[in-house]
C-alpha cells in the first residue's frame, strides 16, 4: 500500500444556497497513518466535511491540504483518497470481485492483472471464498468488505468512511468495528470516519471530533475528550456524564461529573441545595443494566441528574421511585465546563 498521508483544513466552510452554512471556518489537522472519527449530531457538518476532502463537495471557502499539497481545486481522482460509501453502492449485477476490479477496468489494466490485484484485496477482507458471488449472495457485513476492498485497490493514502457500520445489526457492528480498527493499523494509512455513535468513536479513533452547528467543539483523543469534556455540549452529546450548575442554577458555572464516578445515598438535608460537592433529589426512574444499575434523579433547577450503582452496591440498599437521596461526589472528579 501507498504511505499515508496527513489532513489539514485550514479556515474550511460549505454554504449552501449563498446563506445555509453547514461547516463555518473550521481548522482541523489529522496525523498521517491515523483513525479520525467525525462524529455529531445529524446536521452538525460531519458528512459535508467529509465529503469537501473528498472532492464531491466544493469548498466554499478555506483549503484542503493533503500530504502537503493543496488538494481544494482537485478531482475526487486526483487527491490519493478513497471513498467508502454508507449503501456501499455495489453494483448488483456484478460478482464481487468484479465490483472490487471495476476502477481498474476504467483505467484500462488487463482482465489479468486487475483480477490479480482485486483477489489480493479480497484476500485481505477475507472475502476470498465469496469472490464471484454477487451482492444479494451476500450478508450485510460482506457486502461491506466487498465495499471496503473496492475503496482499497486503488492504494488510497486516506480511506473516507460515511457512516459504515450504520446498516449492521448491533452484534456485527461490534465485530466490524474490530476489524476496521485492525485493518486500518495494518494498513496503516489514514482513516477519517463519519457517525453519530458516541460508543464507535470511542472504539475506534485516535482522534475524536465532535461537531456542532457545523462547528467543532472539541478534538482529541477519546480519552481525553471523554474525561475532560470542554463544553456543556460535549459532556450532554458523549453521554455518561452528569452536568451539573454548582451555584444554584445560573447557566454560568456548570461542572461535568461521571455518573460512574458519584455516590447515591437514602435520605436528603433538611433544605435541599447545593454545598459545592453533593445535591438533594428524587428518584425518577431505575433501570438495571447488568453490571450497573442507573439511577435517574430530578435535582433544584430543573436538573436531570444520573448515578451509575455496581449492581451488588444497589441491591444491599435498592431505591423506589420518588425516594429522597443525596448524590454526592469528589471535588477532583469534577471538571468545569466552558460557559
Amino acid at each position: 500500500m501507498r504511505t499515508a498521508s496527513d489532513i489539514e483544513l485550514v479556515k474550511v466552510s460549505k454554504l449552501y444556497g449563498g446563506n445555509t452554512r453547514a461547516v463555518d471556518a473550521i481548522d482541523l489537522r489529522i496525523a498521517a497513518g491515523s483513525y479520525c472519527c467525525l462524529l455529531g449530531p445529524s446536521g452538525c457538518g460531519k458528512t459535508s466535511t467529509l465529503r469537501m476532502v473528498a472532492g464531491h463537495e466544493e469548498v466554499s471557502d478555506g483549503d484542503i491540504v493533503i500530504g502537503g499539497r493543496n488538494v481544494t481545486l482537485l478531482a475526487p481522482s486526483e487527491r490519493g483518497t478513497a471513498m467508502m460509501f454508507q449503501s456501499y453502492a455495489l453494483f448488483p449485477h456484478m460478482s464481487a470481485i468484479d465490483n472490487v476490479a471495476y476502477s481498474l477496468k476504467v483505467r484500462g489494466q488487463t482482465k489479468e492483472a486487475r483480477r490479480k490485484r482485486a483477489a489480493e484485496v479480497l484476500e485481505l477482507v477475507s472475502m476470498t471464498p465469496y469472490a464471484e458471488r454477487k451482492p444479494a449472495q451476500l450478508s450485510g457485513g460482506q457486502q461491506q468488505r466487498v465495499a471496503l476492498a473496492r475503496a482499497l485497490v486503488n492504494e488510497p493514502r486516506v480511506l473516507l468512511l460515511d457512516e459504515p457500520l450504520s446498516a449492521l445489526d448491533p452484534f456485527l457492528r461490534v465485530k466490524m468495528r474490530a476489524e476496521l480498527k485492525r485493518w486500518q493499523k495494518d494498513l496503516g494509512i489514514t482513516f477519517v470516519h463519519v457517525t453519530h455513535s458516541q460508543e464507535e468513536a470511542m472504539a475506534l479513533s485516535d482522534l475524536a471530533v465532535v461537531m456542532n452547528a457545523g462547528r467543532i467543539e472539541q478534538a482529541g483523543s477519546p480519552h481525553d475528550i471523554f474525561n475532560r469534556p470542554r463544553t456543556e455540549f460535549v459532556a450532554r452529546f458523549l453521554g455518561g456524564h452528569n452536568v451539573i450548575r454548582t451555584d444554584g442554577g445560573a447557566a454560568t458555572a456548570p461542572v461535568a461529573v461521571r455518573a460512574d464516578k458519584v455516590k447515591l445515598a437514602a435520605g436528603a438535608s433538611a433544605v435541599a441545595g447545593f454545598d459545592g460537592s453533593s445535591i438533594a433529589g428524587l428518584v425518577r426512574g431505575i433501570e438495571y443494566q447488568g453490571v450497573h444499575v442507573l439511577v435517574t434523579l430530578d435535582a433544584p433547577g430543573n436538573q436531570e441528574l444520573t448515578a451509575m450503582v455496581d449492581e451488588a452496591s444497589y441491591y444491599a440498599a435498592p431505591l423506589q421511585p420518588g425516594e429522597a437521596v443525596t448524590l454526592s461526589w469528589s471535588g477532583s472528579d469534577a471538571h468545569r465546563l466552558a460557559a
